[in-house]
């Protein structure tokens, strides 16, 4: 059975073990070697996911927010994949505030629309079909223009009838306009009506955004040559202003996955002067990871060994079960059997007398970040020996008693304690059983009160209900689930997710007692 070392360690024992930290910390420095090995090597690009979705959970004040995010932007080199993600994530969540920004320079929209057939067509062929006057985009700026403007551009409006429309006909049918040939229309107000494209009617067609989806590329880098090349300053503010509204939580999921290593570097560099060094309080059991992971990002030393540790951490404490899978994958490499024994090592190494007290005592010794790296790969390797031991519901209920975890049954909500069942819940695969054997007795009653030739048949039959309790019960207990007194009975757990709950579990105990005896 796995121990998980729930109970206190004697901290001022004196007692040593013929297997101490001489051993188990080399075992455990290995098997951190190997699993750093695995997921910076042949995972990287998911772990770098892993460790991205998890800053995302950290929390800083808006104004450092801020801070970090226009440092970065502003830092060199360009950060050009930051940039243009940024950008593409106003555009789809704050489209009107760029759009009013290209109104007050749509004179330099006037060069999107030369020698584009398609672009011109897409923006300026909205005319209303009712008849009405409700145009819409640049169909209505055009119109609009063109009414306004008429002793000067309307002989510039290009029809495909049999001859032109004058602007008091058009004024009475506005239908007409859908007769007119919008290409050749704006490409002669390209040529000769340079006021329409500084028009207010224009810059009004732009000012709600929807023209960036119309090339997103191109608006990218506009504004990317207005952010840096010409460095205007409202639109920086505009920038800053979009940081400030969105949660670090959606900058964070939606930027660092763009981010180059150098670059991320950076960002963790920057980061982690938002958070104080101490570890002061710890709780990954209920999926947080600002208790640790600030704590280890203010130490991060901005070096490629420095981001390998984080990914190693994160992987260890926040994706226990995907490493698990991971693990599994190299089944049958040379690297996967070595890593696999290693872990054997560790876990007998442990067993045995009071090597854990011990490793405990020597922790003490240790920077916070060791000790979580330790600690973290200590509480993996719990999770990887229960996911590979504990494949029965009996064998988590053995599991629970031995370590002393209260538990219900979530089916009945009977309180068992880590002595044994309760008198409701220990009945409950027993009375199934019962139930079967008595189904036996009665159809055998039944079988000789009827003809000789239908015993054996009857007998059968009677067999066959036996098989079928006993389907129902394994049944049962593949499906059975636990409220459990690790996280005060407040969520149902079930084999699946008990590996990953338990470890964490484990870890917030361990780490517990050690900030307290650093108090």
């Amino acid at each position: 059975m796995v121990n998980l070392f729930l109970s206190e360690p004697k901290w001022d024992d004196d007692a040593h073990d013929s297997i101490n930290t001489d051993v188990i910390l080399p075992q455990l420095n290995k098997l951190s070697s190997h699993i750093q090995s695995l997921v910076t090597r042949g995972a990287r690009s998911e772990a770098r996911l892993w460790l991205c979705s998890a800053l995302s959970t950290l929390s800083i004040s808006s104004r450092r927010k801020v801070n970090l995010f226009m440092k970065l932007l502003r830092s060199k080199p360009r950060k050009k994949q930051l940039v243009s993600q940024l950008l593409q994530l106003m555009f789809e969540k704050r489209p009107k505030k760029l759009g009013s920004l290209l109104a007050k320079r749509s004179y330099q929209l006037e060069r999107f629309f030369e020698g584009n057939p398609k672009r011109i067509l897409e923006w300026f062929s909205e005319f209303a079909f009712d008849g009405g006057s409700d145009h819409k985009r640049g169909a209505k700026a055009l119109a609009q223009f063109a009414f306004a403007n008429r002793d000067i551009c309307w002989e510039e409006l290009e029809w495909r009838g049999k001859h032109g429309q004058s602007p008091a006909v058009v004024a009475t049918k506005p239908h007409y306009l859908l007769d007119l040939d919008v290409q050749r229309t704006v490409e002669n107000f390209l040529d000769n009506v340079p006021d329409f494209w500084s028009s207010s009617e224009f810059a009004e067609s732009l000012k709600d955004g929807q023209i960036l989806f119309l090339d997103a590329k191109f608006f990218l880098d506009l504004f990317v040559r207005f952010m840096y090349d010409e460095d205007v300053s409202d639109v920086w503010d505009a920038v800053e202003e979009f940081v400030t509204e969105e949660s670090f939580s959606s900058l964070t999921q939606h930027l660092l996955i763009t981010l180059e290593e150098r670059d991320l570097c950076r960002f963790l560099e920057l980061l982690g002067g938002c958070f104080d060094s101490r570890v002061e309080s710890w709780d990954v059991v209920g999926d947080s990871s600002s208790s640790w992971l600030g704590v280890v990002v203010s130490r991060y030393g901005g070096d490629a060994e420095s981001i390998d540790e984080l990914l190693l951490l994160n992987s260890v404490i926040n994706q226990g079960r995907q490493l698990v899978r991971l693990v599994r994958d190299e089944n049958g490499d040379d690297e996967g059997e070595v890593l696999k024994e290693t872990i054997a090592d560790v876990c007998r190494g442990l067993e045995k007398g009071s090597s854990f007290c011990l490793l405990m005592r020597e922790l003490w010794k240790m920077k916070h970040t060791e000790v979580i790296r330790i600690l973290g790969i200590l509480s993996w390797t719990v999770q990887f020996r229960l996911s590979e031991e504990c494949q029965s519901p009996d064998s988590w209920e053995s599991l629970f008693r031995e370590n002393g975890i209260e538990f219900r049954r979530s089916s009945d909500h009977s309180l068992v304690s880590h002595e044994g069942f309760s008198e409701e819940s220990g009945s409950d695969c027993d009375g199934r059983r019962r139930v079967s054997k008595k189904r036996h007795k009665k159809g055998k009653k039944k079988n000789r009160a009827k003809k000789k030739k239908r015993a054996i048949d009857d007998e059968d039959e009677d067999e066959d209900d036996v098989l079928i309790d006993d389907e129902l019960l394994d049944l049962h207990q593949i499906s059975r689930s636990w409220l459990l007194s690790t996280d005060g009975f407040s969520a149902t757990w079930t084999s699946v997710d008990l590996p990953e709950h338990v470890a964490r579990y484990c870890l917030s105990t361990w780490m517990k007692w050690f900030l307290a005896r650093q108090k």
